[in-house]
C-alpha cells in the first residue's frame, strides 16, 4: 500500500496550526499548494478529513480518528530518519579497520599517515587482532575491511589479493645458521624452536606445508606474537620461524634472518570486506591506499 507522506504532513500541519494560512507558513508552501495535498489525501482515503467554513475550521470524525496514528507515524519516521543520519555522520567522521598484528606495527602506520594528510578529521579504529578475531569483526560489520591471511574458502567475504609472503628463520647471531642465505627445514631438526599461536593462522600454514616432517621439529616454546618470539630469539633461547614481513622492515639487534626452502612455505595475504557490502568512501580510499603501499614493497 501506498503511504502518502506529504498528504499526511499536510493534514497534520493544519491540524496543529488549526489554520491554512499558518500551517502552510510552517511547510512553506503556498496555500493553493497545501490544499491540493490535502485534497489528494482525502481522495485517496475516500473521506473527508478537515471541515471547513468561512468562520472557522475543524476536523471531520474521521480526521479525528486519523489524527493520533498519522502523528505517530510521522514521530517514528522523523525518529528513524534522525538515527540513521547520525550513523551516516559518525560513519564519515569515523571508520574501523582490521590487521594483524605484524602488519600493523611494520605497514599499517606509513599507510595511515599518507591516509592522514588527505582525512585530517577523521578517525580510524584499528583492530590489531588474530586471523580469526578479524574475519568476526569483518563479517559483524564491526571493521569496514581487513588485512589478514586470505584463503579462497570464505563464501560470504571479497577477497583482494595483496602480497605472497614467505616464511623465514630468525636465529641468534651466534647460532650455526646465522651466516647462512638459506636453510632446509631438516636442518633445524633439534634446534629449539619458538612457535607463533595456532591463533595467528601461521601455524597452521607451516604444519599443513611441513606434513610428517613436522615431527623432526623441536618446538619447545609457544607464544602468542611475533615480537615476543623475536625478543626471545635476541635473548638466546632458541630460534624462531616468522613470517617476512614480521622483521624484515626493522633491525633487531642480536638476530640474524636466513631464508627456509625445502619445502618453502609462504602466505597470501589480503583484504577481506563483506559480500554486498561497499565500503564508505573513506574506506575505500584507504583501502586503495594499503594495495599501492603493498604493489611498491620490494620483491
Amino acid at each position: 500500500m501506498r503511504i502518502d507522506f506529504l498528504g499526511l504532513e499536510a493534514f497534520l500541519s493544519i491540524a496543529n496550526w488549526g489554520s491554512f494560512h499558518r500551517a502552510a507558513g510552517h511547510l512553506n508552501l503556498s496555500q493553493t499548494a497545501l490544499s491540493h495535498r490535502l485534497k489528494k489525501l482525502e481522495e485517496d482515503l475516500g473521506v473527508k478529513l478537515v471541515a471547513r467554513s468561512t468562520r472557522r475550521l475543524s476536523l471531520t470524525p474521521a480526521g479525528l480518528e486519523l489524527l493520533p496514528t498519522a502523528q505517530k507515524l510521522i514521530d517514528d519516521l522523523s525518529t528513524s530518519l534522525d538515527t540513521l543520519r547520525r550513523q551516516g555522520k559518525e560513519q564519515q567522521e569515523r571508520i574501523a579497520i582490521g590487521c594483524l598484528p605484524t602488519i600493523a606495527i611494520h605497514h599499517l602506520p606509513q599507510v595511515l599517515a599518507e591516509f592522514q594528510a588527505t582525512h585530517p578529521l577523521l578517525a580510524v579504529r584499528v583492530y590489531d587482532n588474530s586471523v580469526s578475531e578479524l574475519i568476526e569483526h569483518v563479517r559483524s560489520g564491526e571493521a569496514e575491511f581487513a588485512v589478514t591471511i586470505v584463503s579462497a574458502n570464505r563464501w560470504d567475504l571479497d577477497i583482494i589479493p595483496l602480497i605472497k609472503e614467505p616464511f623465514v628463520l630468525v636465529c641468534p647471531e651466534g647460532h650455526p645458521l646465522a651466516k647462512r642465505e638459506t636453510a632446509d627445514w631438516q636442518d633445524l631438526a633439534g634446534v629449539p624452536l619458538i612457535r607463533i599461536s595456532a591463533q595467528t593462522g601461521n601455524r597452521l600454514l607451516i604444519d599443513d606445508a611441513l606434513a610428517s616432517r613436522r615431527e623432526m621439529m623441536t618446538w619447545r616454546y609457544e607464544v602468542q606474537h611475533v615480537a615476543t618470539a623475536i625478543g626471545m630469539v635476541a635473548a638466546g633461547v632458541g630460534c624462531t620461524v616468522v613470517p617476512k614481513l614480521g622483521i624484515s622492515t626493522v633491525r633487531v639487534s642480536g638476530v640474524a634472518v636466513v631464508g627456509l626452502r625445502n619445502p618453502s612455505v609462504a602466505r597470501t595475504l589480503g583484504i577481506i570486506t563483506r559480500r554486498d557490502h561497499p565500503l564508505s568512501p573513506a574506506a575505500e580510499t584507504l583501502a586503495r591506499m594499503v594495495q599501492s603501499h603493498f604493489r611498491l614493497l620490494p620483491g
